[in-house]
């Protein structure tokens, strides 16, 4: 095999792998609204609830290799420029996120490594948490998570443009006979990804600079939010299917996705 298939086959597992864990998360959010599932509806959450199948521990074995192969993806696309997105500063800022897209999910994967050498979430981790949480609570580092909070919303305005403009076209070889139904699933995805990315903005937004703190926030507390506001369950229920259709989505991409280094 190949340098070049090799490449290949662990990005593809890297966007599968995403695909996996968005899947999870969507349906352990949908499980909230029928107030099942006992996982929160976040990535630790997904794997954690992974870990508890059937072959469990082989399930984390084949997601930290994808979660390589998607990290190793990232910093390609950033560093090398795999997209072509050039050295304008959209492109930068562009290559400049995928960049950290890697750094994040090489956090997810170390903490998916110790779970499954440890067979449990290390109470160094608890330790090292609090100590994060009583840094957090400094004025100037509320003030750069709210910094934070406004990127994130950033991030999510890019999604929904993203998704409403079906930019991912270009970087996708889809079938023409599959190509609407591909196209609905892809953007529905993406601009209910999107929606969830400035939920959590501004839910970190809201802490740092209302409530004073700031604490770590993700996809479990905008979710969490969103139980909060008229509609709710419908409102949680549609950002779930949304999360499951950005994990199909992923898994398209798995398929699909033109991968150039």
């Amino acid at each position: 095999m190949s340098h070049s298939t090799t490449y290949q086959i662990l990005a593809r597992m890297g966007y599968a792998a995403r695909g996996l864990i968005y899947v999870t998360i969507g349906v352990l959010a949908f499980l909230s609204t029928l107030r099942l599932g006992g996982e929160e509806a976040s990535s630790k959450g997904a794997i954690l609830n992974l870990k508890e199948q059937p072959f469990g521990q082989t399930l984390l074995v084949i997601l930290i290799i994808g979660l390589l192969g998607y990290i190793i993806w990232r910093f390609t696309q950033g560093i090398k420029d795999a997209d072509g997105h050039g050295h304008s500063f959209k492109g930068l800022v562009v290559r400049g996120s995928l960049i950290v897209s890697a750094i994040t999910h090489s956090i997810l994967c170390y903490w998916t490594i110790k779970l499954l050498l440890h067979n449990t979430e290390d109470s160094s981790g608890d330790s090292a948490s609090s100590s994060l949480s009583a840094y957090l609570r400094s004025d100037i580092t509320a003030f750069v998570v709210g910094i934070i909070g406004l990127i994130l919303v950033g991030v999510g305005i890019a999604h929904l443009f993203k998704g409403y403009k079906a930019r991912f076209e270009q970087y996708m070889a889809m079938p023409e006979s599959q190509y609407r139904w591909i196209k609905r699933v892809c953007q529905f995805g993406l601009i209910s990804r999107g929606i969830v990315w400035c939920i959590i903005g501004w839910v970190i937004l809201r802490s740092a600079f209302i409530s004073g703190t700031s604490e770590n926030k993700g996809i479990s507390d905008a979710l969490e939010w969103l139980q909060t506001t008229p509609f709710d369950s419908w409102l949680t229920m549609t950002v779930a299917i949304g999360l499951m259709a950005f994990g199909l989505y992923s898994f398209l991409e798995a398929v699909y996705r033109r991968i150039e280094h």
